[in-house]
């Protein structure tokens, strides 16, 4: 998560710590954990101190905080495949600014891989380090051809499921063929391959109390996609996550075409500025989201 200085007062406020601390919770059982029943209060307010005691490393302005990575690791002291019995817990933070160089503007992704970043039965829903390694050489394979990141797919059924993008969640935004009106698809969490973002279930929440557009927990797919954007239908799609809140994407390769997609929408920018209006203490969010310190 991240610690944020507010454009309007300059309070420090950190954005929705007690969903990270399920998330860690759930990983540290994923991996068999001893200590996941700890006291998610005792650690947000033991991370609120080290905020305040580095204040000074919190940068200024839209796009700038200060980092924080709880991590959790094995100090097991055998040799051995097994579940440890002695873990050490402790916070690393770093002061970051945008995300991407290129700022507020549409990405290029690419399917076109032959990696996978998670299965079902495995630990895509946890925040493991085992999901991200495996993915740099695919990244880096689509930065040599010009592409940002890569959009994961998984085949289900015959169909090319769409999961996630880079280490993001991804979500479409697809006209009715029916009815013209827009609907918000992202990845359900059932199967278990999808990680539960925070920035995931702010924007879900955020968008079903607009009341002007559907918003579905489903698995789209690559047919759907190129479906959609042939018959003038993929309005907008972005991926979304803590370290760059949102990011629009203009394009996806997919069997060697490029699917072309419309550029920043209105629902995109809309998130943008209701997430972070937020985040920077500009705009009043649901309860506990927003937690001065």
């Amino acid at each position: 998560m991240k610690a944020y200085k507010s454009l309007k007062d300059g309070t420090i406020r950190l954005f929705r710590p007690d969903m990270n601390m399920k998330r860690l919770q759930s990983s540290m059982e994923r991996l068999q954990m001893p200590g996941s029943d700890f006291d998610h209060q005792q650690l947000i307010d033991c991370i609120a101190e080290l905020v305040r005691l580095d204040q000074r490393w919190i940068p200024e302005g839209e796009g700038y905080s200060l980092y924080l990575r709880p991590t959790v690791i094995a100090t097991h002291k055998f040799l051995g495949l097994a579940a440890p019995d002695d873990i050490l817990l402790y916070v690393i933070t770093s002061p970051v600014g945008p995300y991407y160089k290129s700022g507020f503007k549409p990405i290029r992704l690419t399917a076109d891989t032959p990696y996978v970043r998670a299965w079902v039965g495995g630990t895509g829903h946890a925040k493991v380090g085992g999901n991200y390694g495996p993915t740099m050489k695919a990244q880096a394979e689509a930065a040599s051809e010009g592409y940002a990141q890569v959009l994961w797919l998984f085949e289900e059924n015959g169909e090319d499921t769409i999961t996630e993008v880079g280490a993001m969640n991804v979500f479409f935004c697809i006209a009715d063929r029916e009815t013209g009106l827009p609907e918000l698809v992202t990845a359900p969490l059932d199967r278990g391959d999808i990680l539960p973002g925070v920035t995931r279930d702010s924007i879900l929440h955020l968008a079903r109390s607009w009341g002007n557009i559907k918003v579905s927990e489903r698995f789209a797919t690559m047919r759907e996609v190129i479906e959609a954007a042939d018959e003038g239908r993929l309005l907008e799609a972005f991926g979304a996550g803590t370290a760059a809140v949102v990011t629009p994407i203009s394009c996806v390769k997919y069997r060697g075409t490029d699917i072309d997609i419309p550029a920043t929408g209105e629902i995109t920018k809309r998130i943008w500025d209701e997430v972070t209006g937020i985040q920077y203490g500009i705009k009043e969010g649901p309860p506990g989201w927003s937690v001065e310190i």
